[in-house]
């Protein structure tokens, strides 16, 4: 054990380097400024100065998402604290493992409503796996080792260490290893055999089995055991918008994304089992539509290593708790010891079903009439041009469920973007702090232009801290997503969904999204035909030295199909406006 005198700061920064950091994305304050001062003489630690701190939160997300390491984003107290509540909310919708430290008002001021008080540990208790308010120099370092812990432990998810700043101001005997005082938490990895005994029996008893996959299984690094049990089953396999990639796309078992936004034959494929086997999923509304409609005839296996997540939502006939890599390896053996004991599943008619849905109902689009740039067209030219090796950041709305349906994703990872929270300006900061985490990868940020214009300021700290990911707004002009709704459930009524100036005459572009590129120091290109695209993209993917921001102008009236209502059972799934597919076809 090595010991030392230092201040709390200094005991922070050394801290963060004994845990195996070396990226932190922040923004300097006076709470947290002591600790900005030992950040300086640092050589292990990178400081990225973002623009904004929601920035710092997202782009510690997609650092996270692509090194499989605990993200890093610190802010001051009061405003600098609350601008990183939207981040840690989404970390903790989708299980980002990632630490958020803030500065905190002297601890003589705690409670006074001092100037930049905030109660960031109130504040921010429903919305991280665990969090801390520091006022003793001695306790920071054992408090960030815990932090890091927790965060990438168990499910992991986002941990937030408030820090007073007479504790970083004071001088401190900082210890090396630290004991941690964690008494209560101790997440379940390994699954109960008995459990994993009977989910293999119902398995191959089962005449329509489907292997329902979550972003479990790409937290847990189990894309591999997927493949082996798949198609040791040979079950069909759906893969959820945060499980992309868990199965490649172009894999025959494969039967698409569920939910809202999901295939005919993967929403078909879980309505009409006989056996939902649940891998780190959470049956989430946006999956399930109507909770009382979905798959009704279906048995429940639902392995989680979260134990609350289990019968939340549908009740679990054999609920496994374990970490999704272990259950996953022991449902192999135990399904291979029921085919030695000559019990193996017959899903021959079952396949033929699915295969009639997945040849009747492929994902498609329609070019728009007036001759104008296609919005899936760009996308599905980027997936392609790009290729799998790629990451693709898809911000919220359309333009992330076209990124989900018209990119091919063959490797785990590959696609990262904001699926529980739904968060607009997610795009741009994760996809830096992607490109940071894998500087040799092409990072693409498919963004909206409502998304876009959230966190676009993060652009300048891409182009001064040599970040050159590649940014394609899809710009149709409005908020599409909810103009979509409007569209098709508020009769057209477009109130305060457009995003440009009224006058249909009008050719200015407000902002125009190219000079404002080359404002914060990338390159601007823009397309607005279908015959131009590739040239575009091709120019994108050769430039490595700065960023590139391509206006990619789209039909403003595309929409996202498949789709289930708000509230609908899947069974009404629509293929295009007032068209439904016949669920009996191929029977």
């Amino acid at each position: 054990m090595t010991t030392e005198q230092m201040t709390g700061a200094q005991a922070l920064v050394r801290a963060l380097e004994n845990v195996g950091v070396d990226t932190v994305f922040g923004i300097p304050g006076g709470a947290i400024l002591p600790a900005y001062d030992p950040l300086f003489d640092s050589d292990r630690l990178r400081h990225i100065l973002v623009r904004h701190e929601q920035g710092a939160g997202h782009a510690a997300q997609g650092y996270a998402m692509v090194t499989g390491k605990v993200g890093v984003c610190m802010a001051t107290s009061g405003p600098g604290a609350t601008n990183l509540v939207t981040a840690i909310s989404d970390a903790y919708m989708d299980s980002v493992p990632m630490v958020a430290i803030t500065g905190q008002v002297a601890t003589s001021l705690i409670g006074t409503d001092g100037f930049q008080e905030a109660d960031i540990a109130g504040i921010t208790m429903p919305i991280t796996k665990h969090n801390f308010l520091v006022t003793r120099a001695e306790d920071i370092a054992r408090t960030i080792a815990e932090a890091f812990h927790i965060a990438g432990t168990g499910r992991p998810g986002p941990v937030l260490v408030d820090i007073a700043k007479d504790a970083m101001q004071a001088v401190v005997e900082f210890q090396w290893p630290v004991q941690l005082q964690l008494p209560g938490y101790r997440p379940v990895t390994r699954p109960h055999s008995k459990q994993v005994r009977e989910a293999a029996r119902l398995i191959v008893e089962a005449e329509r089995p489907v292997l329902y996959v979550g972003g479990g299984v790409l937290k847990a690094g189990a894309a591999a055991e997927l493949k082996v049990l798949a198609e040791l089953t040979g079950a069909p396999v759906v893969t959820t918008l945060m499980a992309k990639g868990a199965l490649p796309d172009s894999h025959p078992l494969h039967m698409g994304m569920p939910g809202m936004h999901g295939g005919v034959g993967a929403v078909g494929a879980l309505q009409r089992s006989d056996l939902m086997v649940a891998l780190g999923a959470r049956f989430d509304d946006r999956v399930t539509g109507k909770l009382d409609g979905f798959a009704p005839h279906a048995k429940v296996v639902h392995a989680d290593i979260d134990p609350a997540e289990i019968s939340k939502n549908r009740h679990a006939d054999v609920p496994i708790v374990g970490d999704a890599r272990e259950v996953i390896a022991d449902l192999i053996v135990a399904v291979q010891n029921e085919h030695e004991a000559g019990r193996k599943g017959d899903y021959e008619e079952w396949w033929r079903q699915l295969n009639a849905w997945r040849d009747t109902y492929p994902l498609g689009y329609d070019a728009p009439e007036d001759g104008s740039l296609s919005p899936q067209y760009v996308i599905e030219r980027i997936g392609q041009i790009a290729g799998p090796d790629a990451y693709y950041v898809a911000g919220v709305g359309q333009h992330q469920m076209w990124a989900a349906q018209f990119i091919k994703y063959e490797r785990p990872g590959a696609f990262l973007n904001s699926g529980g929270a739904g968060t607009m300006g997610y795009s741009v900061p994760a996809a830096m702090g992607a490109k940071v985490g894998a500087p040799d990868a092409t990072v693409w940020a498919i963004d909206g232009d409502g998304c876009f214009q959230m966190t676009n300021q993060e652009l300048a700290t891409c182009a001064i801290e040599g970040i050159p990911v590649k940014v394609a707004v899809i710009n149709n002009g409005n908020l599409g997503m909810v103009r979509q709704w409007q569209t098709l459930f508020y009769d057209g009524r477009y109130s305060n969904t457009g995003l440009q100036p009224r006058e249909e005459h009008t050719a200015k572009r407000i902002p125009d999204f190219v000079k404002l590129a080359e404002a914060y120091g990338c390159v601007g290109l823009r397309c607005e035909k279908a015959e131009d695209v590739d040239a575009v993209i091709a120019k994108a993917m050769e430039i490595d030295d700065a960023p590139v921001v391509i206006d990619f102008v789209v039909h403003k009236d595309a929409m996202v199909w498949p789709m289930v209502a708000a509230g609908t059972s899947n069974d009404d799934i629509k293929i295009a406006r007032d068209m439904a597919p016949e669920w009996e076809n191929g029977d």
